[in-house]
């Protein structure tokens, strides 16, 4: 009887194995796309949790970026890394810079926050993480490099 051998389906299943991890980083961006985005909730899920914390506690929290850096601090102890190959940039209030170069947003009792934005770019990708002062709500959106 005539039929594949072993190696034949193991061959084949390794091509379709090839294609399908080539195909994903297509779709996505590849691997520094996927950082972008990951680094991107990640900031955001750290920018709700300080917001939680100051209605939690009744008092002003504040999350610290350092762009230069690449590092983030938030109440409790939280902190973290941005990938190197990752641009970072603030916009934000001035008056509530910690210290030269680095940003802060300030959530209040009430929710509400100063305001800012943090951008993280890849070669011409971007993703924003916008915080609105009147309401503290934390929005994630893509946007080209540069906006």
């Amino acid at each position: 009887m005539r039929g594949f051998s072993l190696l034949e389906m193991m061959l084949v299943i390794a091509i379709i194995a090839l294609a399908s991890v080539l195909a994903a980083a297509a779709v996505t961006g590849g691997t520094a796309g996927m950082q972008l985005r990951s680094s991107a909730r990640e900031i955001a899920a750290q920018l709700r949790f300080t917001r939680a914390q100051a209605l939690a506690s009744g008092e002003p929290q504040r999350f610290v970026i350092d762009p230069h850096a690449h590092s983030w601090r938030a109440p409790k102890d939280h902190h973290g890394e941005i990938p190197r190959k990752l641009g970072v940039a603030f916009i934000g209030a001035r008056e509530t810079q910690p210290s030269a170069g680095e940003g802060a947003i300030v959530f209040f009792a009430d929710g509400a926050s100063t305001g800012g934005r943090v951008q993280l770019t890849v070669r011409d990708a971007a993703w924003n993480v916008d915080v609105a002062w009147l309401t503290g709500e934390v929005r994630m959106q893509r946007a080209e490099a540069g906006q």
